[in-house]
């Protein structure tokens, strides 16, 4: 698209693009002001409707709303503190701001940081940062914010490590010792501090210097409900180990000090412990040693113990301490001093009346009034000990001489509570002092550059306050100098005498109100002990009481004494430094708080100054909360509506000709794409191609001047739209050109990748070609060798074969346990193929003894106790092993006889039958058979005679326990039953035949346990014995084609069995 199809388009596609919502505005710079409809803008000076308040607060919770909590006027930051962290003082943020002009970037802390550091390391220019708000604004966390990011800045000087070190562990020191927790701010500061940086002419620091001002001590005896002390007491009590507190004498609980009578929270306890633990790191930091650091601690613990001391009323109505009181003693040895001296200046006072010396006794109140008034005399001076210390070590080792200072003011902001006193009275003159300051500066600023640049100056409307300074401290005539009367003057001054003479001379100023003057809606809400100033940030109304008390600020001259003379080396140099013989009477706070608050004007005044001014959005620290009327009320004693009029009373946008040109030359063919003239005639051409009016803009030396934002938002409108239609011209050209380039360059390219690619195929054709070759050289020999131990030839073709035949032995696995077949394996599996096969078959076996019946089990059980006692030593064995061994081998008659007999008194109650089943029994003389049945029970066995009865007869009864049993090893079933002497009723050994030997043996033995009682004879002659010993006959044992058993010719009997 050519420009001047764009041109004819350009004002109807402005609103479309303005309507249009940004998915993000993440990291996008903020003045391309296409996103001021969602964030405001950046510069409130940019505001169409910069007169209306609520204009400015819409705008700044535009901002808050999207976490953007830095918005300009002008030169001045604006900073809205977010009660939460946020990702923006990262190292790479931090880097963003290096060198950088503010238009640059978008605002930050770190843009004024660094704009004051450039324009004092390379303009030599020496700066300040003023930095104001109310308590809980963050003025502290700016100016931590803007020494880190000094310290960040410098860090390529390594040589100035150790002075950065101590800038910024100043604050946590300084931060223990004076700030507290009150209702607005848990970590307020509760006094004021200018902090002077110096820098070598590398642009390093190489020093500082600080100083305090206003040390809010009345908080060391007293605290609003709800609100804490110091937090340096807090932090000893909770983090102090047991022997530091012993040494101090101290317990662990604030409650039990009547300086810290409010309850801390658990939590609070632990913080205070971490952070006293960076308050002994920050002291090593500082250089502050061992010796110094017991001293610090022995005089705030002395505070705590003197807070205890108790007053008791004596006889003659006069102050005294109790002799048991151990406060007093903790004080005394804790401060080095005498304790009598100690308690005699605490309820006494010595007055020196034209030479005479008296002593006088206190009352209780005075006694209490002198004991705080020491108490805060100790924080204080040891308060300003402390911060010249911090002077002393952050004091640079030689002065060079083209150094150079920046200054950083973290003061408090304008004070309007529901009851004012002394402090906010101080705190309000010290914010008008600066108000005056501020409003100065910035119109001699804008002078400035109006004339630079060759600008008619136009007076501008604005309110000086210069009135109201003169109110507070004119001499003779102002709030001051009568305060100052008041306190100095002979009689019975009162608070209530100083609001009557302030009204005397004071009703007729518009910015003074009493309550007699005020009208009578005014004077029911105002007391009768209070007066009203109108100061420019609005009324406030004061209460005198403790207005004369707090001004003198009188410390006995007995403690200042006392105090000289301690032994603590630190306190003791506080108090050495007054002149106590003098009679003179010391300067009052007001004034010397006028002298310091002068020379720090003075101070400001030389410096180029920047500003950082502090928002609070809430009362309740709470993240993403917006209090209209809260911000309102800043934003109105702030004076920032104020410096906005100021800053607009001339023109809205400034920017150099260069700068001008360099963003918006795409809005004119004449200026596009690069203009060869004067950047100011450049800049001509292009307000004539975008109709600015005559009115709209003025042209400087070096800048062109806009008066109204809707000029420049229609010009910044333009060149959003613009940019896109030129990025697409510049696209299409550069991707024609970077084509060609490529096409050619790749041309190039593919025909060098041919002919290497053409060679590498070939490399790679002949390399497979060989390697194929040894494979198959490789596979031959292996074939050939396979059957032979394993070798790298064969080892391949080895693992083909194991695997061949894992995968055969895997589907021919035998499925049966009796089944002995088993797959042929290769030579190399052979050990694999034995264990394998022993592994299955116990496998099978495991799988059928699980699948077994009781019987069966039974059945195997008896069946592996005949192969112990019979395998091998009996002949009949193998033919006992495939028939199922039965525990009743009588007939069906037999049976029923047995059952009769076992009905019969003859068989004893209890005993259990195992076994039974018919025998032959052979006479000892003759060997005549008899007909037997042969009943075993647990106990006994039974022999009974069943020849032709209808009963049995027993004939023999014989303990299974008493009996040895001897058979032979052929295959007959005879049973040489040896009973022992002591059986005299029996005859002798009974000789016995029965059809199943093994399976009746077997059967005894598995319940008697007893296999030792059954011999196996391996002889041709077994004899027989009778009763009394005598050897009864002989058995002989042959072969024979059939068994038998018969009386031999011999008379013996002859055994024959079968031939194997």
């Amino acid at each position: 698209m050519g420009f001047s199809d764009c041109e004819d388009r350009l004002l109807c596609r402005i609103e479309k693009f303005r309507l249009q919502r940004p998915v993000s505005v993440q990291g996008v710079m903020e003045h391309a002001l296409q996103h001021r409809e969602r964030v405001g803008v950046q510069d409130f000076v940019l505001l169409e409707d910069y007169r209306s308040e609520a204009a400015f607060i819409d705008n700044l919770r535009k901002r808050f709303n999207e976490n953007i909590i830095y918005t300009y006027i002008g030169n001045v930051l604006i900073s809205v503190n977010p009660y939460k962290p946020l990702p923006i003082y990262t190292e790479e943020k931090t880097k963003l701001y290096y060198k950088k002009a503010f238009f640059e970037a978008p605002p930050h802390v770190f843009a004024i940081a660094d704009n004051a550091y450039r324009s004092l390391v390379y303009e030599h220019r020496e700066q300040c940062i003023l930095i104001s708000g109310e308590s809980g604004s963050g003025k502290t966390e700016a100016s931590k914010k803007v020494l880190e990011y000094i310290a960040a800045r410098t860090n390529h000087l390594q040589s100035v490590e150790t002075v950065k070190d101590k800038l910024l562990q100043s604050n946590p020191l300084l931060e223990a010792f004076g700030n507290a927790k009150t209702h607005r701010n848990d970590n307020s500061s509760r006094f004021g501090k200018y902090m002077d940086i110096q820098f070598n002419y590398e642009g390093a620091p190489e020093g500082g210097h600080i100083l305090n001002y206003l040390l809010e001590k009345s908080r060391v005896v007293s605290q609003m409900s709800g609100e804490r002390n110091f937090h340096i007491f807090y932090q000893l009590l909770a983090g102090a180990g047991p022997e530091l507190l012993q040494q101090l004498r101290l317990q662990g609980r604030p409650e039990m000090y009547k300086y810290t009578t409010d309850i801390v929270p658990g939590s609070q306890k632990l913080n205070d412990a971490e952070q006293f633990r960076t308050v002994l790191e920050a002291m090593k930091v500082i250089e502050i040693s061992e010796d110094e650091q017991k001293e610090i601690f022995e005089i705030v613990a002395s505070v705590l113990h003197l807070g205890n001391v108790k007053f008791v009323q004596n006889e003659k109505g006069y102050a005294e301490i109790l002799n048991h009181d151990a406060n007093s003693g903790n004080v005394a040895s804790l401060l080095k001093v005498d304790q009598a001296k100690l308690r005699e200046a605490l309820t006494s006072r010595t007055i020196d009346a034209r030479g005479d010396v008296v002593n006088t006794p206190l009352d209780l109140e005075q006694a209490q009034y002198a004991r705080d008034a020491l108490a805060k005399a100790i924080y204080e001076k040891h308060f300003s000990w402390l911060v010249s210390r911090l002077n002393s070590s952050l004091a640079p080792k030689d002065k060079e001489p083209n150094s150079s200072v920046m200054g950083i003011l973290d003061i408090y902001g304008f004070e309007i509570f529901p009851k004012n006193s002394f402090e906010q009275f101080c705190i309000n003159f010290c914010n008008e002092k600066l108000q005056q300051l501020f409003i100065q500066l910035t119109l001699k600023q804008e002078q400035e550059e109006y004339l630079r640049e060759g600008i008619e100056w136009e007076p501008v409307e604005y309110f000086n306050n210069i009135v109201i300074c003169d109110l507070i401290e004119a001499r003779h005539q102002g709030i001051i100098s009568i305060l100052d009367d008041e306190c100095l003057r002979p009689g019975d001054a009162t608070d209530l005498s100083f609001l009557e003479k302030l009204s005397q001379k004071l009703d007729g100023h518009a910015h003074y109100k009493s309550h007699r003057k005020v009208d009578v809606k005014t004077q029911k809400l105002m007391g009768r002990d209070e007066f009203c100033l109108v100061h420019y940030a609005g009324e406030v109304t004061y209460n005198v009481n403790t207005f004369l008390e707090k001004n003198n600020d009188l410390l006995f001259r007995d403690l200042q004494g006392l105090m000289a003379t301690c032994g603590n080396a630190t306190l003791g140099s506080c108090f050495k430094a007054l002149n106590l013989s003098s009679k003179k009477r010391p300067e009052t706070a007001i004034t010397q708080f006028k002298i310091s608050l002068n020379e720090l004007i003075k101070i400001l005044s030389s410096k180029e100054p920047s500003y950082i001014r502090c928002i609070k959005p809430n009362d309740f620290k709470m993240p993403m909360q917006f209090d209209d009327k809260l911000v309102s009320h800043q934003v109105k004693y702030l004076g920032l509506m104020e410096n906005l009029r100021v800053r607009r009373a001339g023109f809205a946008y400034r920017r150099t000709y260069e700068a001008f040109l360099e963003r918006y030359k795409c809005l004119s063919k004449e200026t596009w794409p690069n203009y060869r003239g004067p950047a100011r005639d450049g800049v001509q051409k292009l307000v004539e191609a975008l109709q600015y009016q005559s009115e709209d803009y003025r042209m400087g030396n070096t800048k062109i001047f806009i008066r109204f934002p809707k000029t420049l938002f229609e010009t910044e409108d333009a060149f959003q739209i613009k940019k896109n239609d030129i990025a697409t011209i510049i696209q299409s050209r550069w991707r024609g050109y970077w084509q060609r380039k490529q096409y050619l360059k790749m041309r190039e390219s593919a025909i060098i990748i041919q002919k290497w690619v053409r060679r590498y195929l070939a490399q790679r054709l002949r390399e497979r070609r060989r390697k194929a070759a040894d494979v198959i050289r490789a596979f031959i020999k292996g074939f050939i060798t396979r059957n032979g131990p394993e070798t790298p030839e064969n080892r391949r073709f080895l693992g083909i074969a194991k695997v061949h035949w894992l995968k055969r032995l895997a589907q021919q696995l035998p499925r049966r346990l009796l089944d002995d077949a088993w797959p042929a394996c290769p030579a190399t599996c052979a050990d694999a193929s034995r264990q394998l096969r022993r592994l299955h078959r116990a496998h099978l076996a495991r799988r059928y003894r699980l699948a077994l019946s009781a019987p069966d089990k039974r059945q195997f059980e008896l069946k592996v106790l005949a192969e112990k006692m019979f395998k091998g030593n009996k002949n009949s064995y193998p033919s006992s092993v495939g028939e199922r061994f039965v525990e009743d081998r009588l007939s069906p008659e037999h049976r029923v006889l047995r059952d009769t007999f076992m009905a019969s008194p003859s068989w004893p109650t209890g005993e259990q039958l195992i076994y039974s089943c018919e025998a032959v029994k052979y006479d000892r003389r003759g060997y005549k058979p008899r007909e037997r049945a042969l009943l075993a029970s647990d106990k006994a066995l039974y022999v009974l005679d069943a020849s032709g009865r209808k009963t049995y007869k027993l004939k023999h009864r014989l303990p299974l326990d008493k009996l040895r049993v001897v058979v032979t090893n052929e295959t007959d079933g005879l049973i040489l039953i040896k009973i022992p002497q002591e059986l005299k009723k029996d005859k002798g050994d009974l000789i016995i035949s029965v059809s199943h030997v093994i399976e009746a043996l077997t059967i005894v033995t598995d319940y008697t346990k007893k296999p030792e009682i059954i011999e196996i004879v391996d002889t041709r002659t077994i004899a027989h014995n009778l009763v009394n010993g005598k050897q009864g006959g002989t058995i002989e044992v042959t072969h024979g084609p059939q068994p038998a058993i018969q009386r031999a010719k011999s008379g013996n009997l002859l055994v024959v069995a079968a031939t194997p």
